[in-house]
C-alpha cells in the first residue's frame, strides 16, 4: 500500500513537471537545451526512470520561469487531493 502511494505521488510530481514544460511551449529537447542536458535528461525524470536532486528541480523551475516554492504548492494541491481520495475510498485516474 505505501508503495502504491509513493507510486502515484510521484506520478503526481512528473505530470506536473510535463504540464508546466508544455505550458511553457518547451519540447522536451528545447528544455534540455535550456538546461545544458541531453534530451534524455528530461524524458527520463519526466518518465520516472530517474529522479531530480534538490539543484537539479531548482534548475528545472528557472529554466520555466517559476519558482521551486510555486511548483511545490502546486505539488501539494495534487497530493491533498490524492490524499482525499485515498481517504475516501476512491479509485485515482489512471
Amino acid at each position: 500500500m505505501q508503495a502504491e502511494r509513493d507510486s502515484r505521488e510521484q506520478e503526481a510530481f512528473r505530470a506536473i513537471l510535463r504540464q508546466l514544460r508544455r505550458q511553457s511551449k518547451f519540447t522536451q529537447a528545447g528544455l534540455a537545451e535550456l538546461l545544458g542536458r541531453p534530451q534524455s535528461f528530461v524524458s527520463k525524470y519526466e518518465s520516472g526512470e530517474r529522479r531530480l536532486d534538490v539543484l537539479e528541480l531548482r534548475s528545472v523551475c528557472r529554466a520555466l520561469g517559476l519558482h521551486v516554492g510555486e511548483l511545490l504548492s502546486l505539488l501539494d494541491v495534487e497530493l491533498e487531493k490524492l490524499q482525499r481520495e485515498t481517504d475516501s475510498g476512491i479509485q485515482p485516474k489512471e
